[in-house]
């Protein structure tokens, strides 16, 4: 493929399968690059799962972030109205402007908004304190690589410059900053209230924001019910 920032517009492009990205027939690291960028989708996709089986609120208020997160993006798109670099290469694209750049914004917010949380709302509990503080170095390292593949995806695939990307960042970051900061002060001291509405109760939403590590909290409750189960089900059959 030519450099990066240049445009080949007599390149045949392909999209991936079921999706709009596209990189050029032939480029093994372009179409490489292009599943790496679906990273966001992959992430909406996990945290309607996740609304669904946990129904947990301060996932749910995460989830609340980065929706407003990309209506903040749209704003933004459509008030600077900069156009993308290579018009014309592309056969399908979501938005004719390119500044920030959506995918860059998004996966900041999210990698940003995760790093906080593991390092100020998750607690150590038991006593192994420097296991726990390695896992959270090593995931905030994954989250800091996806978030720069996935921004260097989009300047690689000429849907983006290298200012987009960097603004959408910047954007995202600045408002996960702001969105955790909201959670924690204003919006997770009602959780508990919100948490007892009769709708949520029906619905199952429940809040976990007192305990500190809810891995290990739901690793130990539910291996001692199923001791515990194990135990009624052995007296059951003597």
């Amino acid at each position: 493929m030519a450099a990066v920032g240049e445009c080949p517009l007599s390149a045949e492009w392909l999209p991936v399968s079921l999706t709009h990205v596209e990189y050029i027939s032939g480029d093994f690291y372009g179409r490489l690059l292009a599943y790496i960028s679906l990273g966001p989708i992959c992430i909406f996709i996990g945290f309607i799962t996740l609304i669904i089986f946990k129904r947990e609120l301060h996932t749910i208020s995460f989830f609340g972030g980065l929706l407003l997160n990309e209506g903040a993006n749209w704003l933004i798109k459509n008030v600077v109205q900069e156009s993308r670099p290579c018009e014309g290469a592309h056969t399908i694209v979501t938005t004719e402007y390119g500044l920030p750049s959506r995918h860059s914004q998004f996966m900041w917010f999210f990698s940003v908004y995760s790093f906080l949380f593991l390092y100020f709302r998750m607690h150590q509990t038991n006593n192994a304190r420097f296991l726990d503080l390695r896992w959270r170095h090593l995931l905030s390292v994954v989250l800091l690589l996806g978030a720069c593949l996935v921004s260097y995806s989009r300047v690689y695939l000429l849907y983006h410059t290298w200012s987009q990307v960097a603004y959408g960042g910047l954007a995202g970051s600045l408002l996960a900053i702001a969105w955790f900061a909201l959670t924690q002060e204003i919006l997770t001291p009602l959780f508990p209230r919100v948490a007892a509405w009769p709708i949520s109760e029906y619905l199952l939403i429940r809040d976990t924001s007192l305990i500190p590590n809810i891995i290990w909290f739901e690793y130990t409750v539910t291996r001692a019910e199923a001791r515990n189960r194990q135990r009624k089900l052995g007296t059951k059959l003597q």
